[in-house]
This record gives C-alpha cells, structure tokens and sequence, in this order.
C-alpha cells in the first residue's frame, strides 16, 4: 500500500511539475455579462474554457476591477464582493489562470457562467 501511495505522488508530481502546480483560490459567478459579449459568445463556450483576467486599476466604477474575457471578448467582470485579495495579488505580480466551471442557461445573468481563478506556483 505505501509503495502504491508513493508511486502515486510520485506520478502527480511529475504530471504538476510539467503543467505548473494551481490552486484554487476562488470560484465565483461572472458579474456584469449581461452589459458585455456573453450573449454573443455563450454558444461557443465550454466548461474548462481558459478565460483571460485583466486588471483594470483605473476603472471609474471599482479600483479593483478585474475583467474576465474568454477569446479576447470581454464577457464581465469578477464580482466586486470577490475580487479584492485578487486584485491586490496580480498588482504584486502574482500569475494566475481562470476557467469557466459551470454553465448555465439561467434568466439571471448572475447564474450564467460561474469560473475559477487559480493561482500558477
């Protein structure tokens, strides 16, 4: 059993090292889709889908905004209620990745699309 369990952490970290160790950090629904291309795109889009996270320190509307954009269409934002201690880490340079983790089809946009942000070590 012991050497099962060590041949088996031996092959994940093989298989971290090579695509980089993630950590989810949070999982969040997609803010603001409904003022953004979601309508166009939501067809296209697929649950593991890489989306992009671009901060956004001059937004008149949140100093922490952060955009979400899947394709290089922007399609919302990470919640304001969510996106503090993410913004303050990519502003100290810190990599992180995102992916849609659910999709829905919901009449409220806040159900929609829901995403991960994971964070690259």
């Amino acid at each position: 059993m012991r050497l099962l369990l060590t041949i088996s952490l031996l092959f994940w970290l093989t298989a971290a090292s090579a695509e980089g160790v993630r950590i989810l950090v949070q999982s969040s629904p997609l803010a603001g889709s409904q003022f953004h291309a979601l309508g166009e795109v939501r067809s296209q889009m697929l649950v593991g889908d890489t989306l992009t996270l671009v901060r956004e320190p001059d937004n008149l509307h949140d100093r922490n905004a952060i955009r979400v954009d899947w394709r290089g269409r922007q399609i919302g934002y990470v919640p304001r209620s969510h996106n503090r201690a993410v913004a303050a880490a990519m502003d100290a340079g810190e990599p992180f990745v995102a992916r849609i983790s659910r999709l829905k089809d919901d009449p409220d946009p806040w159900q929609r699309v829901e995403f991960e942000v994971l964070l690259v070590l």
